[in-house]
């Protein structure tokens, strides 16, 4: 399949059948630090897309073997640049049976009408805000310039809560040194209560990065977790029960393929017979074990 892959288990929801937009290269607005995609600059347009019959295709043939928690619509890059998401978020909806559906998104294009419209349909809406204080926005999310204004970032996030009635979950990733500061994290306190998001997920690296970059320190991420008390703000990874899966060869290769996997997370999502296929693959040479700011992961050679 081009398009879905998985499912994969999510500590946070559960099992995930993911939807990506962009599979055959990077398409966003932003050039994060800590991104695991190859490094691109920032675009500020999503040029050709895929028709969302083609997805809808591979999303009800995949609905057929598996019965995921979520269908999550992501993308090698910034999903709400796709300029079919409002059609293809209405399709979904009348496929999705008991799956909830949910999308990624770094909230770059909020405000736009149209976006706004189509994020308002979807039962789980995941934006991340890594920054609320604009040194630290440039320096880690390194925007395109059309997506370069904070503030109507920030506003737009204020006037989507307002109307939307799903679930609202923010993620805030910290780097060292870049956005794990006193400064940023007195601008997130604000934004976020005026925002009033359903909880709060904060995280730093944990997958190899595009740049050379390193995780923010335990302490770091207590201290804003501790700014942040009474929004339901929790640090990640938290533990969230879901049946460890059975992966062949081919399934193994396609989830390394769209990302790196930690060695702990494989040791949490994985059964027995799985974890000996993948070290198996390491010993054959088809996958790679990498360290990076102090952790390890499996990765496609």
């Amino acid at each position: 399949m081009s398009f879905v892959f998985g499912p994969v288990s999510s500590r946070r929801f559960g099992l995930s059948l993911g939807i990506d937009l962009s599979p055959d290269r990077k398409r966003c607005n932003y050039d994060c630090l800590y991104c695991e995609l190859k490094k691109a600059d920032p675009i500020a347009f999503f040029d050709s897309p895929i028709e969302p019959d083609a997805i809808i295709q591979e999303v009800e043939a995949a609905l057929k073997t598996c019965t995921p928690n979520v269908l999550t619509i992501t993308a090698n890059g910034e999903p709400t640049l796709y300029p079919y998401l409002n059609e293809l978020v209405d399709r979904l909806n009348a496929i999705k049976r008991n799956a909830k559906l949910m999308i990624l998104s770094n909230a770059s294009a909020i405000g736009v009408p149209n976006v706004s419209d189509a994020l308002s349909k979807i039962d789980i809406v995941k934006l991340s805000l890594d920054a609320a204080e604009p040194i630290a926005f440039k320096k880690i999310d390194r925007p395109q310039k059309n997506y370069s204004d904070l503030n109507a970032i920030i506003n737009g996030m204020i006037a989507f809560r307002k109307r939307y009635k799903g679930t609202l979950a923010i993620e805030i990733l910290l780097v060292d040194k870049v956005n794990d500061t006193p400064a940023n994290f007195e601008a997130l306190a604000l934004a976020l209560k005026k925002i009033a998001p359903d909880r709060i997920d904060i995280g730093t690296i944990e997958r190899p990065s595009a740049y050379k970059v390193q995780a923010a320190a335990p302490e770091r991420i207590r201290a804003l977790a501790d700014c942040l008390k009474g929004l339901n703000a929790q640090i990640i990874p938290n533990k969230h029960a879901v049946a460890k899966q059975s992966l062949n060869k081919s399934a193994i290769l396609e989830l390394l393929k769209r990302r790196s996997l930690g060695l702990s997370e494989a040791e949490s999502i994985l059964d027995q017979s799985s974890l000996e296929l993948l070290n198996s693959l390491v010993t054959e040479g088809a996958i790679v074990v990498k360290t990076q700011g102090g952790k390890t992961f499996y990765a496609l050679k």
